[in-house]
């Protein structure tokens, strides 16, 4: 498991960071969408927990919302786990229903179903961790997606490394040290197919509009603009503890 050749710089440091995040003997949980970074972490975890000899299973959450598309993703991240060798738990939630019963948007009632289902896999399973995704450009974004909706200095810190989920179970992001290009490249030295959610790609969503549009505007006049941002954050997450 696992590919060396996929930049041994980048390789060492995804192993330095993430290498203590783990301990033998617990049980991990990844978060699967079938989406490149968790495609990339599901993968990496498969290769990390035969060296630090922890157990690995992978939890789909199945929000009802894209129809034959949602179920298409299910069957991917199914038959990808049975590839891999490794436990697979689905978990279906009606999205629209929880939105209108808290009158919340779809989308923070979809982060709310995710985390309950998170939950009751962990309890399950007793996982002592959930492992989820995201990657330094997450890391970018929601940095400044934090400054433009006027965040105090804690939004400052982005999305933690770290953090309790419940008194017994802690959420850690594994891809946090690495780029999106870096797990694009992850998935080809390793020919690792992925899903691709189309809605990603609408400018709708401010978080699309930083993506597609700021960050590339603010790279022309400093290339290194998102391990700044990302690197701004950790520091100020590292003061804040």
């Amino acid at each position: 498991m696992g590919n060396r050749t996929f930049g041994a710089k980048t390789w060492k440091n995804l192993l330095a960071f993430s290498f203590s995040f783990f301990k033998r003997g617990e049980t991990v949980l990844a978060g699967l969408s079938g989406g490149p970074d968790s495609v990339c972490l599901v993968h990496f975890l498969r290769y990390l927990s035969e060296k630090k000899h922890f157990e690995l299973a992978a939890v789909h959450v199945h929000h009802g919302l894209r129809g034959a598309d949602a179920d298409a993703d299910a069957r991917f991240c199914r038959a990808l786990c049975r590839d891999l060798d490794i436990p697979f738990l689905l978990y279906k939630k009606n999205v629209r229903a929880l939105a209108k019963k808290l009158d919340l948007s779809v989308e923070h009632a979809a982060r709310k179903a995710r985390y309950e289902a998170f939950a009751a896999a962990a309890k399950k399973t007793g996982a002592s961790k959930i492992a989820l995704g995201h990657h330094l450009d997450d890391q970018a974004e929601t940095v400044l997606l934090n400054l433009l909706r006027g965040t105090r200095a804690e939004g400052l810190c982005g999305i933690p490394i770290r953090r309790p989920l419940n008194k017994k179970v802690e959420i850690v992001r594994p891809l946090l040290c690495i780029t999106r290009a870096e797990v694009e490249e992850y998935l080809k030295e390793n020919h690792l197919p992925c899903v691709t959610d189309q809605s990603n790609f609408d400018d709708v969503y401010t978080r699309n509009w930083i993506r597609h549009e700021l960050l590339p505007l603010l790279e022309t006049k400093q290339p290194q603009i998102r391990r700044h941002l990302a690197g701004m954050a950790a520091q100020l997450a590292d003061k804040m503890i």
